[in-house]
């Protein structure tokens, strides 16, 4: 079985045209003056003002900015699961609140920070949740499906079967991604990807992250402060700050930014020694 025969495989791509970088007329998310504000003890915080960001196909986008500058906040936004109080989104052309219905779901995987799995579900069960939700296909056809995206994030057939209390930190995430990828979206949604991961573990994350957005041609937006992931995997970045998107442009463009915010993130002590990744990544220009 190959992932040809999965519900949205493909998004569509044009043959023979390369899937990494690519962009397209439409924009996969469009972002139009966007105000979030939330009410407490009677007092409404904005969080959000006239926020404004463009996600092209094909992009590997990281979202950064400083705690409390709803970075999580934008992504439910993007899911459909939390309504901006002004301002539009749109995604894969459908408005987010669309994509709370049947079908429209599907186009995008989320990839929450924990991995967010269903402790009493085999790694099986887990994958294969998504799928058993349409209650459409057939069980072999579901079983199928499982091992593929298994053998893709790089786990072996065996832990189909082992709870997750039994998984490493990495092979959660592994698994978890396995289940955000199962229904074929063009669109991956990631929370801190690389939280609470060892330096090893997160360096082989990133590398299966960049090969899944090079080989299945994804549009994938991350939210993170990690400096190492950003400069290794991400084509652009957006900062989030004064309540907007000050900048969205590749790292290094990002870098000589002048905001006090863009200084201390990317050019304090860990940020110089993380920025090493910008001269030997190809990700990075």
């Amino acid at each position: 079985m190959s992932t040809q025969d999965l519900p949205g495989h493909g998004a569509d791509l044009p043959a023979g045209v390369p899937t990494a970088g690519r962009t397209s007329a439409a924009p996969v998310i469009e972002i139009r003056n966007l105000w979030t504000v939330f009410r407490t003890a009677g007092v409404d915080s904005v969080i959000h003002k006239d926020l404004n960001l463009t996600i092209a196909r094909g992009e590997l986008l990281a979202i950064v900015g400083g705690s409390g500058s709803g970075k999580t906040t934008l992504l439910r936004q993007i899911l459909g699961l939390t309504v901006p109080a002004r301002g539009s989104i749109t995604v894969l052309g459908h408005t987010a609140a669309e994509l709370t219905r049947a079908g429209a779901a599907a186009r995008v995987g989320m990839l929450f920070q924990h991995g967010a799995l269903y402790s009493a579900f085999t790694v099986l069960e887990n994958i294969a949740f998504p799928l058993r939700e349409l209650g459409t296909l057939p069980e072999d056809l579901v079983r199928d499906a499982v091992m593929v995206k298994l053998q893709m994030v790089g786990l072996e057939p065996a832990h189909a079967h082992k709870m997750p209390s039994d998984l490493s930190g990495g092979m959660v995430k592994r698994v978890a991604l396995a289940r955000a990828l199962i229904m074929d979206p063009p669109l991956l949604l990631l929370d801190e990807p690389t939280a609470g991961l060892d330096p090893d573990r997160s360096d082989a994350f990133c590398n299966l992250l960049r090969s899944m957005h090079q080989e299945l041609g994804l549009t994938v937006v991350m939210v993170t402060h990690d400096l190492d992931t950003i400069y290794e995997i991400s084509t652009r970045v957006a900062v989030v700050a004064d309540k907007h998107v000050i900048i969205d442009a590749p790292p290094k463009e990002v870098i000589a930014f002048d905001h006090p915010f863009v200084r201390e993130f990317f050019l304090g002590g860990r940020g110089m020694r993380a920025q090493e990744l910008l001269r030997l990544h190809p990700y990075a220009v």
